[in-house]
């Protein structure tokens, strides 16, 4: 399981069974779920009194226990609604940030245990991300992952089994789109709400601002103005978003600078020798892989399937846990 601050994946027996945005919406009155995953997402920003969606993840780490609970729980469910997939003697890996506190990693493990868990492994993201690719992680080599998620950016130097340096820092994807949301504001003077920020973001996001033939089409936003509340629509191009975005992406940069800096020598050869790997949703930016490779003069490769590595794994992981010492109990 890879358990996102914007998206929650589950893989059994080798198949993602879900991939759905970790929301998970609750009644106000009796705490119950009411719904999960991309039903709750539907109604984010749009709920009326008794209803509350929730987001129960922030920065990578669990904000609020019972409802990512009730969210683990009812996302568990959707794989066979008819039979509990978790029996006692089954086991579960949850992909966890490298930057985690162990009071952090504990409230993984209880909200797994709390939702049918019995048997609870935790795994770094990067290193989950490193395997899903195919990596050889126990060769004595150095390879370099970057997981850009909805919540943190996880940096990691692997060789022989282990993380060597690591720098896991909470700027990522959610950054981006609050970027985008305030700029619309303030330089278009319309109010856009969290996802569509998030619309415009996949539509027109760009790490560079010439993208040559690969330009996409403007996006056209409609919303209030901010002063007089009528309805407004907004031509945004590609250009546009990577500027507002410049600040959040150079951070980035600079957490992948501080992990190389803090890399050896010897690992350093093989990084440059092998390149960097990208992964998580935030390698889909466009650009983003030839921003950081014309930075840095090391070749940065976005992962195939991007979105999956860090639960695919997990998944592999699963199958080897009396092998792999770098799982967590």
């Amino acid at each position: 399981m890879d358990l996102g601050t914007a998206n929650t994946i589950i893989i059994s027996d080798d198949k993602i069974m879900v991939d759905e945005p970790s929301v998970v919406a609750l009644d106000r009155r009796t705490g119950k779920m009411i719904a999960v995953g991309g039903r709750a997402k539907l109604m984010y920003e749009k709920e009326q009194p008794n209803i509350r969606t929730i987001r129960p993840l922030s920065d990578g780490v669990i904000a609020d226990f019972s409802a990512c609970e009730q969210m683990m729980r009812g996302l568990i469910k959707m794989i066979h609604s008819g039979r509990r997939l978790f029996s006692p003697s089954l086991r579960m890996v949850i992909g966890v940030p490298s930057g985690s506190t162990e009071v952090e990693l504990r409230a993984v493990r209880d909200s797994a245990e709390h939702a049918d868990g019995r048997d609870v492994y935790l795994i770094f993201e990067p290193m989950a991300a490193a395997v899903g690719i195919g990596l050889d992680v126990e060769a004595p080599e150095g390879n370099m992952i970057v997981d850009i998620g909805g919540g943190t950016t996880e940096i990691a130097v692997i060789s022989l089994g282990g993380i060597v340096s690591n720098n896991s820092i909470k700027v990522a994807g959610d950054d981006l789109t609050a970027d985008i949301q305030e700029y619309m504001g303030r330089q278009h003077n319309v109010r856009v709400s969290e996802r569509m920020a998030e619309r415009i973001k996949i539509s027109v996001g760009s790490a560079l601002t010439d993208l040559g033939d690969e330009a996409p089409e403007d996006f056209t936003v409609i919303g209030p103005n901010k002063i007089t509340a009528l309805p407004m629509e907004v031509s945004v191009c590609y250009q546009e978003i990577a500027h507002c975005i410049d600040r959040t992406v150079a951070r980035i940069e600079a957490a992948v600078l501080n992990a190389l800096e803090n890399t050896p020598p010897e690992l350093y050869a093989d990084i440059v020798k092998n390149g960097i790997y990208l992964t998580g949703g935030g390698a889909l930016l466009r650009g983003l892989d030839k921003r950081l490779t014309d930075k840095m003069n090391i070749k940065f490769n976005v992962a195939d399937d991007p979105l999956h590595c860090v639960a695919k794994g997990a998944g592999i992981a699963l199958k080897n846990v009396n092998r792999f010492s770098f799982l967590m109990r």
